[in-house]
């Protein structure tokens, strides 16, 4: 079997078992393989070439992305060789690709606490802002689904999150009612038809706002951290995680909340032992 009728079988496996992001995320690289090396022979590809094909098309980019596509090869080679019995060893399975292409380790990232948050809130320079800043940190959506919101989207309490990252058609999510009635507020006066984007802004300038506001307060943060600090936040006021899963961060898998809940101090676990059971 050659690479490129390797890669046409994956394809049609992806299409009936994967989401439309990981379609869409595989598809330039099976591109970039299929090119690289079309009518070779599966048999024939060494972890050598596989080395040389990564280094090619990941050079200059993160440490993450540089791992995600070396998943993704080995992945597509698991695959091919399961599925067509084939008697060879994964070329990706070499130690070397594999130490190459790891995933640096990262640091547990700092959990925000409800008084830093505010204050990063109420810095904000307008009402437009601030209702951003507390889509993330109040509703738990991510900066994505924030600037992508359409006027028409908005229903309620309710907000219908179009294209999420989970691969659905939509999903919905939920405001306090002090939020709800500011953004209907803030739509209406506005002007705003139904197809408009609520706030017609990109990623970078909210990255920029959310930075610099974390700098006047001497802190770190980015758009995503008022996300995770959404859930930690309900977290230690007792919401159960299933909620904060499935309703607040609509995750699909309860251990991807579990990462974003962050470690508890010490102080905090003395203090959840004194509620339970009176000091």
């Amino acid at each position: 079997m050659t690479i490129q009728e390797a890669v046409e079988l994956f394809k049609q496996h992806q299409k009936g078992n994967v989401k439309k992001n990981t379609l869409r995320s595989y598809g330039r690289f099976l591109e970039q393989l299929q090119a690289r090396f079309s009518e070779r022979q599966v048999v024939s590809v060494t972890p050598d070439d596989i080395g040389a094909f990564l280094e090619e098309c990941t050079e200059g980019l993160s440490r993450s992305t540089r791992h995600l596509r070396y998943a993704q090869i080995r992945a597509f080679f698991n695959y091919i060789i399961e599925a067509t019995n084939l008697n060879i060893k994964s070329p990706c399975s070499a130690a070397s690709l594999s130490k190459t292409f790891k995933l640096a380790q990262h640091r547990p990232r700092r959990i925000l606490d409800k008084e830093t948050v505010d204050e990063i809130i109420f810095k904000s320079r307008n009402t437009r802002d601030r209702l951003i800043l507390e889509l993330q940190a109040r509703c738990g959506l991510r900066i994505g689904e924030v600037l992508n919101l359409h006027a028409g989207d908005i229903s309620g309490r309710k907000l219908i999150i179009q294209e999420p990252k989970s691969g659905r058609d939509e999903e919905i999510a939920f405001m306090p009612e002090h939020i709800s009635v500011r953004l209907a507020e803030y739509v209406a006066n506005q002007k705003l038809s139904s197809g408009d984007r609520v706030f017609p802004l990109c990623y970078s300038t909210m990255w920029n706002l959310v930075t610099g506001l974390g700098m006047k307060l001497n802190v770190r943060i980015s758009p995503h951290d008022l996300r995770r600090h959404s859930a930690t936040y309900a977290s230690r006021n007792g919401v159960p995680l299933e909620i904060i899963s499935k309703v607040l961060l609509r995750h699909q898998d309860l251990k991807t909340t579990q990462v974003y809940l962050g470690k508890i101090s010490d102080t905090e676990a003395i203090r959840w032992m004194d509620i339970l059971h009176g000091k």
